[in-house]
């Protein structure tokens, strides 16, 4: 097991030393006096490769990091790193933390709780992408520091906290969609090989339409006619901008850029890029089983009402909410032929965990994680996730970051996955929506037709559509 030495960490014999912190001595009930770090044990990616723990313990184990308060002793901060990983000049107390260009969270439940561990979260509790790549930010005129002429608006783009409940199935749904369409590209580039002539193919998986890829005889493509997801066909379903592949890259990222918390895989094995004397501040394994407690969050549920009244308004609701066109995008569900989340995916980026990294994948069955599920006539699972996983032009109205996250135009937003939503408030991506009539009508750009056919309901239509909203929670039970 990896061991991590720490230049503060302070034993007792005869009288203090500095002394090297193991991971391996840190167990639970071990009796530590003084401050110790918040997460006792770290476990390796090996040992779960070789079976050593069961998927609950591993979840357990995922759940206590999702939790924890990170602390000096744990590696908390990066003094010397901005949050993309470049160099900064060092910041210490009182300057380690800053809640625009961060770290700006101790820990990962700080943000995600509502309505339960693993949820959405306030307004108070807003990030500011982008701008971690900038070494400090406060307004005080240093170029350096703070980027050219920056003001609150155009330093980072305001998101809300997304949940993760769900995400599991959500991460699955993306794989396959993402292998469908490599799948139809690879076969109109061997036809356009063959054939001598440009072969076009259009890009359609799961009921979505992406556009279409033209493949040249000599191997090169033009993807100008690609929509809704990168030219590299990858479907990236977490962050609001459909910017992140998997739980794997989004638990990287967000470690070090909130809290300043390096993994194995970000900054390389028994090395301190951030320079705060503490190497391996999160194993491979630790990430891995960060990754399956958020994969096995349950997936949302629709509940019920309690009146006759309300019931009767939800089914009115819902067929209103088809007939104004709103399941174009929100498509109520997606089919999804495997329930085995295997962990790592596919399409991991290459400074995270990927499959040619392990001996032995992580196979999860996620059943157990969603109820009533119904099946297509093909035997595919059908996901309600009242999302097509695809970025859509959503007009000037949402047209509001400065910075491009991951070079995604600004008008482009991820199809909100609205199973749950009503349990994470307020809404949109920057939470400026405190009601979800609100939200609807911010809609612009290709839900333009929509927006406005809400807005020409009448007063009880308007009601019965948002009742039938209201009923896409999160079980917090």
């Amino acid at each position: 097991m990896a061991r991590r030495w720490a230049l503060g960490c302070l034993a007792v014999a005869l009288s203090l030393v500095a002394a090297g912190c193991s991971d391996a001595t840190m167990e639970p009930g071990a009796g530590v006096i003084g401050e110790e770090p918040a997460v006792k044990r770290h476990i390796t990616q090996a040992d779960i490769e070789a079976g050593e723990y069961t998927l609950e313990e591993l979840v357990a184990h995922g759940r206590d990091i999702f939790m924890a308060s990170f602390n000096t002793l744990d590696g908390a901060g990066r003094p010397e790193q901005h949050g993309k990983g470049g160099p900064r000049k060092r910041r210490e107390m009182p300057d380690n933390f800053n809640r625009i260009s961060a770290p700006d969270a101790n820990a990962c439940m700080a943000c995600h709780n509502l309505p339960a561990l693993g949820g959405g979260g306030d307004n108070a509790v807003n990030v500011f992408l982008v701008a971690d790549s900038l070494p400090f930010v406060d307004f005080d005129g240093d170029p350096v520091e703070n980027g050219p002429n920056q003001t609150l608006k155009t330093v980072g783009d305001e998101r809300n906290t997304v949940g993760m409940f769900g995400s599991g199935f959500i991460e699955l749904l993306a794989r396959e969609m993402t292998s469908d369409m490599h799948a139809l590209r690879d076969a109109g580039c061997l036809a356009a090989a063959d054939s001598g002539k440009p072969a076009t193919v259009e890009l359609v998986t799961k009921g979505v339409s992406f556009g279409s890829v033209t493949c040249l005889p000599d191997g090169s493509l033009d993807a100008s006619a690609v929509e809704g997801v990168d030219e590299d066909l990858i479907v990236r379903p977490f962050h609001q901008k459909g910017a992140v592949v998997s739980l794997r890259e989004f638990a990287n990222n967000a470690t070090i850029q909130h809290h300043g918390m390096l993994s194995i895989e970000q900054a390389g094995e028994g090395e301190d890029p951030d320079v705060d004397g503490y190497v391996n501040e999160l194993t491979r394994g630790d990430i891995t089983a960060l990754v399956l407690f958020q994969a096995t969050l349950p997936a949302p549920v629709q509940v019920e009402p309690e009146t006759q009244a309300e019931r009767d308004a939800v089914v009115y609701g819902r067929r209103l909410f088809d007939l104004i066109g709103c399941t174009q995008c929100h498509k109520p569900t997606l089919p999804l032929s495997s329930l085995e989340f295997v962990e790592p995916g596919p399409f991991n980026p290459d400074n995270d965990l990927g499959p040619d990294d392990v001996a032995v994948s992580y196979v999860v069955d996620l059943s157990p994680f969603i109820t009533d599920l119904e099946r297509d006539e093909e035997g595919n699972h059908l996901i309600p996730v009242f999302t097509d996983l695809k970025r859509h032009d959503m007009g000037d109205f949402l047209d509001n970051d400065a910075p491009l996250q991951n070079g995604i135009p600004t008008r482009l937003w991820l199809t909100r996955k609205l199973w749950g939503f009503f349990s994470e408030p307020p809404f949109l991506h920057h939470g400026r929506a405190t009601l979800i009539s609100e939200a609807i009508l911010a809609h612009g750009g290709e839900a333009q037709t929509q927006r406005d056919a809400f807005e020409e309901l009448s007063d009880y239509d308007k009601a019965a559509l948002t009742e039938f909203l209201m009923t896409l929670r999160i079980d917090a039970g």
